[in-house]
């Protein structure tokens, strides 16, 4: 089976395309944020507190989806509810209200539901959370495993970090450094491998005595028979003492390492220098994702990550030689997962990639273009600059209204800092105006070069208002370029036309990486 990476909404994508019991291992992280209280999952928020808690509003919301999401609970969609999550489901409606924690917990019901059918029965399912929701989210997760014939494993504690924070945020109490992973099985039939640590230095150091094998210790005897004493006699592991106790050499090189437990503490989430950061704001060290892996799968298992982001599963899944399934709601992290394995594995890993969900003509990126899913509404534009871009733009992250900027690049130039390229996409109407309000953000934002990207046809207007712009060279060209250039969808998808400039930066890293290298005033927050 070839590696498959889904661009679009996972519950559809595990509902169209994975097919039942086809996964062995299945990971996800799904998006939540962990700057929580009770008092604010109870929708009862202080002042104080208002600013942390928007972005879970933000995300979650109690809208027609969640409508939705809660009927096909109660009625049990296609069969794929037990009784006891949809008792669990109706039963928060009256402790929670229909708010932003439940519709939390809705979306999750759905989705974990479908990870429970395309498992197989020898399957692993990890779900990685904070403690803010880790109570309600194992209950969903017994309710649709347990009932079933599967089993909760482990909690597993990760300790993230030793910061402790600001001071005010554990003024009166204790510092919270961990996530919560749970693990369950589908069944009792599963694959499961130890993951041994090295003993610490201060073990090894009893190793201080050395014979022809290496350096051992001499341990007590534990009881042994007759035999089983001669037999190691013979073989030159027992010794005796002053006093002719018989004591048994351990080895060093014979010691296997500590079992490790339910709390990991050995693994450091990345910091800003760490060398695979990418700045995604959640990714998660490649470390943590091998473990994992390593413990619940064998080489060719097929991984599947349903909230898949920047991608870490899919990078060391690829490593460990194991087949994965990747998805994502965002193109952006779809580009960034495609750059990320091509820098690490080279660009012939992409030819055994299928790329599902991505606009491949005319119609699927009107289809796009057209959404009315509040949660896309932003994705054509990142697609169409990603692609045009060879995912080498950075995206305008900023709420709200976009300025008249849907993306910037940077290419080498005679200054001392890079030149700025704005991106600008437009999937309605157009005319000459957009042209001229083109120039003017470029000269707002001292960007010598701009690119207008529409769905429909330019008009003769738009031509000629763009040639009027002039053109600008540089040493570092080969050819002077014009400074607005006009490309529609239509020559993207079919004559594969591409940002064909030598850009300084290669790009997909957060406004914090990028800071790096002056770059102007773009409001990326």
């Amino acid at each position: 089976m070839p590696n498959q990476l889904f661009y679009g909404d996972n519950l559809e994508v595990l509902r169209q395309h994975i097919k039942d019991e086809s996964v062995d291992l299945c990971y996800i992280d799904p998006p939540f944020n962990s700057k929580r209280n009770y008092n604010q999952i109870y929708n009862n928020i202080g002042k104080e507190d208002q600013a942390q808690a928007q972005a879970f509003i933000d995300t979650w919301t109690w809208d027609d989806y969640a409508n939705k999401g809660l009927e096909e609970i109660q009625t049990n969609y296609q069969g794929h509810f037990t009784a006891q999550s949809i008792d669990l489901i109706s039963g928060l409606v009256k402790v929670l209200g229909k708010g932003s924690l439940l519709a939390y917990l809705v979306s999750m019901t759905l989705r974990v539901a479908e990870i429970y059918r395309v498992l197989k029965p020898t399957g692993s399912f990890y779900l990685h959370c904070d403690p803010s929701a880790s109570h309600y989210l194992k209950i969903i997760i017994d309710a649709i495993f347990c009932p079933q014939g599967g089993d909760f494993q482990n909690e597993i504690t990760w300790k993230r970090t030793t910061n402790s924070g600001s001071s005010k945020s554990i003024s009166k109490r204790f510092p919270s450094n961990a996530d919560i992973i749970f693990l369950y099985t589908k069944s009792n039939n599963y694959y499961f491998q130890h993951i041994r640590q090295d003993y610490s230095d201060k073990y090894k150091s009893r190793f201080t005595k050395q014979d022809g094998r290496g350096y051992y210790y001499l341990d007590n005897l534990k009881t042994y028979s007759q035999e089983r004493l001669q037999k190691l006699i013979s073989e030159d592991r027992i010794e005796y003492t002053k006093n002719g106790t018989p004591r048994i050499k351990n080895y060093l090189h014979e010691t296997q390492g500590l079992i490790l437990d339910n709390i990991w503490i050995d693994i450091q989430s990345l910091n800003s220098q760490a060398k695979e950061r990418l700045g995604y704001p959640t990714q998660k060290p490649e470390e943590l994702l091998e473990r994992i892996i390593q413990a619940s799968s064998n080489e060719g298992d097929v991984i599947l990550d349903a909230y898949c982001g920047c991608g870490t599963t899919v990078a060391v899944s690829q490593r460990l030689n194991r087949q994965w399934i990747g998805i994502d709601i965002t193109y952006q992290s779809i580009s960034l997962i495609l750059k990320r394995l091509e820098d690490a594995f080279g660009q012939g890993v992409l030819e055994n990639v299928v790329l599902n969900g991505i606009p491949k003509d005319m119609q699927s990126a009107e289809a796009l273009a057209h959404k009315k899913d509040d949660r896309t509404r932003k994705e054509f534009e990142k697609w169409a600059v990603l692609t045009y871009s060879n995912n080498r733009a950075i995206i305008n992250q900023k709420k709200g209204a976009d300025q008249g900027i849907d993306g910037i690049a940077y290419f080498r130039s005679e200054k001392d800092d890079p030149e700025k390229i704005i991106l600008q996409v437009k999937s309605g109407k157009v005319s000459s105006r957009d042209i001229r309000d083109l120039q003017g953000t470029m000269t707002r934002e001292n960007a010598v070069l701009g690119v207008f990207i529409t769905l429909q046809k330019p008009t003769r207007d738009m031509i000629k208002e763009a040639k009027e712009a002039g053109i600008y060279r540089s040493k570092y060209m080969s050819d002077s370029v014009d400074k607005i250039r006009i490309v529609t969808i239509k020559e993207i998808i079919e004559d594969q036309k591409r940002l064909d400039i030598l850009l300084a930066l290669e790009v997909l890293k957060s406004a914090e990486k990028q800071m790096e290298v002056k770059q102007g005033t773009l409001d990326l927050d």
